[in-house]
C-alpha cells in the first residue's frame, strides 16, 4: 500500500497526515526530482511522521532535510519487525543523502566442508549449497582463508574442484607438500579420510581442546603398543593444534557474539566487529560509512545493525549471533533485538554491561577502533591533499570530486578490452568500475577503441547510470585525448575536463607527461607532485583492471577456438568437457583415457583431441 500527498501549492504537510495510518510501516521521503532522500522505519507512522512537521527538531540535519521535502510515499507493513527490515533494504537500494549508508555489502565469508564421500574443504562466499556444512561466518576473508590453511596443515583435506578431483590419475603438488592425503588417487581410505573430517570439524566448532585430549589418548595408546612412528605423527599434530589453538584468544562461556563500536575522529566514522563463534576469537573488522553531520552514536549504531544483520533471507540465518555486546546502546535497541531474533529463528540478546572476558573482547575491539579511525583520518587527509594538488596541477578553480580513466589492453590486436575506474576523495570505487568488450574496430587500433569505449561509457552517465565525472584521463597522448575530446562533442556532453597521461621518456615512473586537448605544451610536473601521484595511482589502476579484464576473454576465445578446430567435437561436448576438467589448461594435460572418461567422448575422439594440443 502506497499514500502520497501533493498538491500545487507545494507540500501538504498537515493534510497529508490527517490521511495517514497509525499502522507500522516504512515512509520514504522525496525532493522535488522524486529522489529518495529519506528512508524511515515506524511501529505508529501517523505519530513518527508528524513529528518531523509538528514541532522543531533542534537537528539543522533534520530542518534542512524537512525543507527539502516535496513528497512522502507510505509503506504499510503487517508487523514491527517488517518495517525494520524494509527499511534496511530500501536504504541499500535508494542510498538517500540523508540516511546512514554502509558500502560494504558483501556476503559474509564461511568454511565449506561439502557432502561428498571424500569432502572437500573451501573458502565459501555467497548462497549456500544443499548437503554442505557452514562454518562461520568470519569477520573478513584474511581470517577466514588462514583457518583454513591451518586445517589443511593439520589433516591433509582436499582443496581441488569436483571435476580436478575426478580426473587425477596421480597425486598433485598438494599432497607432495603435505597439504592433501592425495583421496583422488586412493592414498587414504574413506574410514581414515572421514575420521580427518571430524577432527577438523571439530576444530572448527571450539573443540579444539577436546580433540587434543582425544589424540593424546591415542599416542599413548600408540607408544604402548610399540608403534612409535605413530605415536610420534600423533605428537606432532596435537603440537600444531596447541599452535592454531593460540591463534584464536578463548572467550569463556561465549559460543557466539559480536563486539560492535563506534567512534567519530575529524569527520570520519568508524565501525569495527569483533568476531566470537564457538568460543573462538576470530578478529576485528571495520567499516567507515558515510554518515550526515549531526548524527548520533545511537542512531548510527541502529542504522549499521540493520544494514549488516538483516540482510538475505531469513529463517535460521547464522550470521547473526547470539549476542551483540554494545557498550553504547543503538536507538530503540529492544526493537532491533526483537527484529533479529525473528530474523535468526532464536533468541537474540542486545547486551551493554559485560565483564571478565567478555569485558577484555570489548577492550581489544576499542583499541583497534581507536587504530582504524585515526589511520583513516590521516589517509583522508593526504587523499584530500592530492586531490587539492590536482586542482593545481591542472589549474582548476576548485578541487575534483570525482575521477575517471581509461586504458586499452590487447595483445596484437586480439581481444581488446577497455576499463574505466572511477576515484572520489575516499579512493577507488570499485561498484562504479566497468570493462567494454570492443567490437567493430581494426585490430590494434587504440585510437578507435578509447573512442568506442568514451561513447559507450558516457552515454550511460548521460542516461543517469552514474555522475559525470569532474577529470576523464585517458591512458595515452595526443591521439587517444582527440578522439574521447570528439566522443564526448557528439554526445553534446561538455564541462567534462580531459587529460591524456603519457608515460615520458623511457616510461618510467615519475616522468609522465600529461596532455590536454588543443594545448601543445604537455605539463611535466615533478616527481614528488601529490596531484601527479594521484594520477599515477588511478592510471595504474586502470591498467590492471583492463589487464584482468583482457586476459580472461583472451582465454575464453583462445579455448573457444582450440576445441572448435577438432572435428567431431559439436558444442556440448566441448562444454562437457570444459565442465569436467575445469578448463582449457586442464585439457591441454590430460591423457587419452582421461578423456574418454567424459560423457560422449569415444576413443577416436579422445585421440583426436589429444593429437591436437600434443602435435
Amino acid at each position: 500500500m502506497t499514500e502520497a500527498e501533493q498538491d500545487e501549492g507545494g507540500f501538504d504537510a498537515k493534510r497529508f497526515i490527517s490521511r495517514l495510518t497509525s499502522k507500522p510501516g516504512v515512509y520514504q521521503m522525496l525532493d522535488e526530482a522524486g529522489e529518495v532522500i529519506y528512508v524511515g522505519k515506524a511501529k505508529n507512522l501517523k505519530k513518527r511522521v508528524s513529528s518531523y512537521f509538528l514541532r522543531a527538531s533542534g537537528s539543522p540535519r533534520t530542518e534542512a532535510m524537512v525543507e527539502r521535502i516535496a513528497d512522502i510515499s507510505v509503506n504499510v507493513t503487517q508487523t514491527e519487525d517488517q518495517a525494520l527490515v524494509l527499511e534496511a533494504n530500501l536504504i541499500k537500494q535508494y542510498k538517500p543523502h540523508y540516511n546512514v549508508l554502509f558500502k560494504d555489502d558483501k556476503s559474509f565469508p564461511y568454511i565449506a566442508i561439502s557432502g561428498h564421500d571424500y569432502p572437500r574443504i573451501s573458502y565459501h562466499r555467497g548462497a549456500k549449497k544443499r548437503g554442505a556444512r557452514y562454518f562461520g561466518p568470519y569477520p573478513g576473508a584474511w581470517a577466514a582463508k588462514q583457518t583454513l590453511a591451518s586445517l589443511q596443515k593439520l589433516f591433509q583435506l582436499r582443496p581441488c574442484s569436483d571435476s580436478y578431483f575426478a580426473n587425477r590419475s596421480r597425486p598433485c603438488l598438494q599432497h607432495q607438500i603435505k597439504r592433501c592425503s592425495a583421496p583422488c588417487v586412493g592414498k587414504i581410505s574413506a574410514e581414515d579420510y572421514a575420521a580427518d573430517i571430524a577432527k577438523a570439524e571439530q576444530v572448527l566448532r571450539g573443540k579444539s581442546q577436546q580433540l587434543i585430549e582425544q589424540l593424546g589418548g591415542q599416542m599413548e595408546a600408540a607408544s604402548q603398543a610399540l608403534e612409535f612412528e605413530q605415536a610420534a605423527q600423533l605428537r606432532d599434530q596435537i603440537g600444531n593444534l596447541r599452535r592454531v589453538q593460540a591463534q584464536g584468544q578463548a572467550v569463556s562461556g561465549s559460543r557466539s557474539l559480536d563486539v560492535i563500536l563506534a567512534q567519530p575522529l575529524g569527520g570520519v566514522w568508524g565501525v569495527i566487529v569483533g568476531t566470537v563463534r564457538h568460543g573462538r576469537h576470530l578478529g576485528h573488522r571495520s567499516y567507515f560509512p558515510n554518515a550526515p553531520a549531526g548524527i548520533g552514536v545511537g542512531e548510527l549504531l541502529a542504522a549499521f545493525v540493520s544494514q549488516h544483520y538483516l540482510r538475505g533471507p531469513a529463517s535460521k540465518d547464522d550470521s547473526v549471533p547470539r549476542e551483540l555486546l554494545m557498550p553504547e546502546l543503538p536507538d530503540e535497541h529492544e526493537w532491533l533485538q526483537g527484529a533479529l531474533s525473528s530474523h535468526a529463528g532464536r533468541a537474540v540478546k542486545i547486551k551493554a554491561v559485560v565483564r571478565g572476558d567478555r569485558a577484555r573482547v570489548v577492550k581489544m575491539a576499542k583499541d583497534s577502533l581507536d587504530e582504524a579511525v585515526s589511520a583513516r583520518v590521516a589517509s583522508r587527509k593526504s587523499q584530500h591533499a592530492r586531490f587539492a594538488a590536482l586542482a593545481e596541477l591542472m589549474d582548476l578553480p576548485e578541487p575534483p570530486q570525482r575521477l575517471e580513466c581509461f586504458d586499452i589492453s590487447h595483445t596484437r590486436g586480439e581481444s581488446a578490452v577497455a576499463s574505466c575506474v572511477v576515484f572520489d576523495t575516499d579512493g577507488p570505487l570499485k561498484a562504479a568500475y566497468r570493462r567494454f568488450n570492443i567490437k567493430d574496430v581494426t585490430p590494434g587500433d587504440d585510437y578507435a577503441a578509447i573512442r568506442q569505449a568514451v561513447s559507450r561509457r558516457f552515454a550511460r552517465l548521460k542516461d543517469g547510470e552514474a555522475p559525470m565525472p569532474d577529470i576523464l584521463f585517458i591512458d595515452g597522448g595526443p591521439g587517444q585525448v582527440s578522439q574521447a575530446v570528439e566522443a564526448l562533442a557528439e554526445l553534446g556532453t561538455d564541462g567534462v575536463v580531459i587529460a591524456g597521461v603519457s608515460k615520458g621518456t623511457g616510461r618510467r615512473p615519475g616522468l609522465e607527461q600529461i596532455v590536454l586537448p588543443g594545448n601543445p605544451q604537455k605539463l611535466r610536473p615533478a616527481a614528488d607532485n601529490p596531484g601527479l601521484h594521484l594520477i599515477q595511482q588511478i592510471r595504474d589502476e586502470a591498467h590492471r583492471f583492463a589487464i584482468q579484464g583482457h586476459r580472461g576473454q583472451r582465454g575464453k576465445a583462445r579455448g573457444k577456438s582450440a576445441l572448435e578446430q577438432i572435428d567431431g567435437l559439436g558444442p556440448k561436448r566441448r562444454a562437457a568437457l570444459l565442465k569436467s576438467f575445469g578448463g582449457l589448461q586442464r585439457i591441454e594435460r590430460a591423457g587419452v583415457d582421461e578423456l574418454m572418461g567424459v560423457e560422449g567422448v569415444s576413443r577416436a575422439l579422445a585421440q583426436r583431441i589429444y593429437d591436437r594440443f600434443h602435435g
